[in-house]
């Protein structure tokens, strides 16, 4: 799976993420660039879903 292209979307999209995800806090969708593993990894533990299935939903949004 190729990298997250998150960097000039993600304040738009961590709105998106927070609606789905109420419990979410603003440490769990902190993004730094090069780290996308460490959100995703946080993403999964909040959610349950697997890496692809949150890589697929984020891009939808």
């Amino acid at each position: 799976m190729d990298k997250l292209e998150l960097k000039g979307n993600w304040n738009e999209l961590k709105g998106k993420v927070k609606q789905a995800y109420g419990d979410l806090s603003d440490d769990d969708l902190k993004y730094e660039e090069g780290k996308d593993d460490e959100l995703l990894g946080r993403l999964q533990q909040k959610t349950g879903k697997t890496r692809d299935d949150l890589v697929r939903w984020l891009r939808s949004l």
